[in-house]
């Protein structure tokens, strides 16, 4: 049917009234007559299908939540704080800053320590690493063997009264604790199979009593074969030297080793290491420690060349690996 122009088309009679809006202009020309419609129900959604990616996210999920409630329980079983273990892709500074030897500095220096140890014949300085929060610290045999007591002295400048734990001259480490710690900030311990010849690592110790001193450099050579004197008479500083006496290459350095010697598989480092710096750490890139420094090579203090005095670059490391597999033997209180 045809309207005249001008004219609105007629609605059908209809008992629909629509509702008036004020706020609504109406249509024109308007709509055409109400028809009651018919809702329809919305297509059931399909099921996604739970592929491995959704699987292995799930199951990583659930292993973390495990994996925390365990590492809880444990401490809460024991009463002792669980070391704080890395591995290769732990980032303990800011990925951004690996390798920033000011970023690793301030991230590892609250975990390494001073320590000042009294022997019947003199006294030992060396360094430690901080392995848990209520005080647990590595460091070398040679630091503490044969030692009548022993101080530490945080970063934070506290003094603390520690016990021997546990010793293993056959790998120069020695595990000690402190008395009334709590609150300290444990290191994180790396994975040194991991390390490369040619590696950034910075070196954190008490050298000549100076402490949270830093050095850096590469790892210049992996599984150098280090002898040390077993010897506790032998504690460092008792050399004319300063140096802790070992072997390489057939060779004696800063001093006799002794009769009683023992070796063990190094990390080699051009990272300035001096007397003090025994026990510290050696850190990567990423701030893990992934070694104990232990042995380093001074040239004669009597020399008459300056050129000859001080670190030359040869230092030695335990890896940290190495480390890790004898914590047990350290923590039940073996003392060899």
């Amino acid at each position: 049917m045809t309207e005249s122009q001008g004219s609105p088309p007629q609605q059908p009679s209809s008992s629909y009234s629509a509702p008036v809006n004020p706020d609504v202009h109406p249509e024109w020309p308007p709509p055409p007559p109400y028809q009651p419609v018919t809702a329809v129900a919305p297509e059931p959604r399909k099921k996604r299908k739970q592929g491995p990616v959704a699987l292995l996210a799930a199951v990583a999920i659930v292993a973390a939540a495990v994996g925390g409630a365990t590492a809880y329980g444990f401490q809460e079983l024991t009463g002792e704080d669980t070391v704080a273990s890395a591995g290769t892709t732990t980032h303990v500074v800011p990925t951004g800053k690996r390798g920033d030897v000011a970023a690793i500095a301030a991230a590892v220096s609250p975990s390494v320590v001073e320590i000042q140890a009294t022997l019947d014949n003199g006294s030992s300085t060396g360094s430690g690493v901080v392995i848990t929060s209520n005080g647990e610290i590595v460091t070398n045999n040679h630091v503490v063997s044969g030692a009548q007591s022993v101080k530490v002295r945080t970063s934070d400048g506290k003094s603390y009264t520690a016990d021997i734990v546990g010793t293993d001259s056959s790998k120069d480490l020695a595990l000690i604790k402190l008395r009334g710690a709590s609150g300290l900030k444990p290191a994180a311990l790396g994975n040194s199979s991991g390390v490369q010849v040619g590696d950034t690592v910075v070196a954190i110790g008490s050298p000549e009593g100076l402490t949270g001193t830093v050095t850096s450099g590469i790892v210049s050579a992996l599984n150098r074969d280090v002898t040390v004197s077993t010897d506790e008479n032998q504690g460092q500083g008792q050399g004319g030297d300063g140096q802790w006496p070992f072997q390489f290459g057939g060779r004696e350095f800063n001093g006799d080793t002794g009769s009683s010697t023992t070796t063990y598989k190094a990390i080699q480092t051009d990272a300035s290491l001096n007397p003090g710096n025994s026990g510290g750490a050696l850190i990567d890139a990423s701030g893990n420690v992934i070694g104990i420094n232990s042995a380093m090579y001074s040239s004669s203090r009597q020399s008459s060349s300056s050129s000859d005095a001080g670190s030359i670059g040869l230092g030695f490391a335990i890896p940290v690996n190495t480390v890790k597999s004898d914590l047990a033997k350290l923590r039940a209180g073996n003392k060899s």
